[in-house]
């Protein structure tokens, strides 16, 4: 064996701590430039459910959610995929759910059942500042339910012009108060209903009469900031059970056709069948309340894929409260004759194919019942599954978001509820079952026992 000799023996030396320093300047290269793995990120959270029910399959045993920040990077059955270092909430006594989406609600009517007031009176005594603080107690009701994502569709505000729905929206998306996400109208558009009178000023919020009068306030509420347009076409609303036609097919068309060409969708209350009748022939995305709509109209509703929102339970709700509103024993049959009545037109509808959404048209003390919609649509012939469907999917389609709403899957935003029981076999799970809720990534309800809230 031949001994090297000095000379050759430093080059050696000197080519391997080259080497090393290489391999040295390298890794701190590959420590700076290349992305982190997943156990990087300190905003990830693995949610660890019995079962899951993403909104469209089976349910999975056994299902892992990543959550990263504000939304749903993985869901799988398999344990290798928990992140290094994630926080891990056991929710394996539970079935988790995408977050529900109420389309109708009213967050903004408050009443705090004070002795000798009633709900409206109340809500007409208050400014519009002291109403959106105290509608605090309704947000948390509504998260309460399960209900991460509202279509708000009205405030109350009788007297002024500060669109507290928007208001409410945004102090919610900014953090201030915690809540669900909120898509708001503005103010709903109202033909005259009473006359003008020496010193006495009318409220212009919402009042259009005629083509003109409708295209302008339209063009008012998006101005303002609202997501979706509502349309009053017809009579009917608390103890008023009729449904005469206020707007002409033309207004509702000029309504529907300012809204689509500013990318919103309108949504037309109709508590008959006639104003129903013209909100589908003019394209409106939704119909509220409407009973005994005729089979054409149904037809055509199913064929256009508008949607049905009955909101069946909220006259329910105006029955077994009639002392808190004064109404008399023959109101409340009224009302529930009325419910027959939504509930027989919601069976039709979903026979014949249409496309419906959960409303609970939500109010004063009715807020955290907003799910006992679900209820009244396995009366009517749906499924459990179907029935969160609407709830679900069927929502964030109404709404224009199904692509981040009403799904627990990858890129959608992490609004998931935990409810004992099976759902998909009893309703009630879902409507009386919430003891956990995610909504936008935070823990904005905690009834596990474990007390943890963000």
């Amino acid at each position: 064996m031949m001994k090297p000799n000095s000379a050759t023996a430093g080059s050696a030396e000197t080519s391997l701590s080259s080497v090393v320093l290489a391999a040295a300047v390298l890794a701190v290269c590959l420590t700076i430039f290349l992305p982190c793995p997943a156990p990087c990120s300190s905003d990830t959270r693995v949610l660890r459910f019995g079962k899951l029910w993403d909104g469209k399959g089976p349910l999975l045993s056994g299902a892992l959610v990543v959550v990263e920040g504000n939304r749903v990077v993985d869901v799988t059955a398999e344990a290798s995929a928990i992140p290094e270092g994630a926080e891990v909430i056991d929710l394996t006594g539970y079935t988790g759910l995408p977050g529900l989406i109420d389309v109708h609600t009213h967050m903004t009517y408050y009443w705090d059942r004070t002795p000798g007031t009633t709900p409206w009176s109340q809500a007409e005594s208050m400014s519009p500042a002291m109403t959106v603080f105290l509608a605090q107690e309704n947000a948390l009701k509504t998260l309460e339910a399960g209900v991460t994502t509202v279509r708000d569709l009205g405030a109350f505000d009788p007297n002024s012009c500060v669109h507290m729905d928007i208001a409410m929206r945004d102090l919610i998306n900014r953090g201030a108060m915690v809540g669900p996400r909120m898509f708001v109208c503005g103010y709903g558009l109202l033909p005259t209903f009473a006359p003008s009178y020496p010193g006495q000023v009318s409220p212009s919020w919402g009042r259009a009469d005629g083509v003109a009068d409708v295209t302008r306030v339209v063009r008012e509420q998006i101005a303002a900031g609202a997501d979706c347009i509502k349309m009053f076409a017809s009579t009917g609303s608390a103890s008023d059970l009729t449904g005469y036609q206020t707007f002409t097919f033309e207004e509702i068309k000029a309504a529907v056709d300012i809204a689509h060409a500013r990318g919103k969708h309108i949504a037309v209350h109709s508590y008959g069948p006639d104003a129903a009748r013209d909100a589908v022939r003019a394209g409106a995305n939704s119909i509220e309340h409407a009973t005994g709509m005729d089979d054409e109209t149904i037809a055509e509703m199913a064929r256009r894929r508008i949607f049905y929102v009955p909101t069946i339970d909220h006259n329910r709700y105006y029955a077994d409260n009639r002392e808190d509103y004064g109404y008399s024993e023959e109101i409340e049959k009224q009302l529930r004759a009325f419910v027959e009545r939504n509930l027989e037109t919601a069976r039709r509808a979903h026979k014949a194919g249409v496309p419906l959404a959960m409303g609970s048209d939500a109010l004063f003390t009715m807020f955290g019942e907003n799910t006992r919609e679900l209820g009244w649509f396995v009366k009517a012939g749906m499924t459990p599954e179907e029935a969160l469907v609407t709830a679900t999917v069927n929502g964030a389609v109404l709404l224009g978001m199904e692509n981040e709403l009403g799904r627990v899957a990858p890129g959608c935003y992490a609004d998931i509820v935990a409810v004992e029981g099976n759902p998909l076999v009893d309703i009630d799970a879902a409507i009386h079952g919430v003891r956990w809720v995610m909504k936008d990534g935070k823990v904005v309800v905690d009834k596990t026992g474990s007390g943890k809230r963000d």
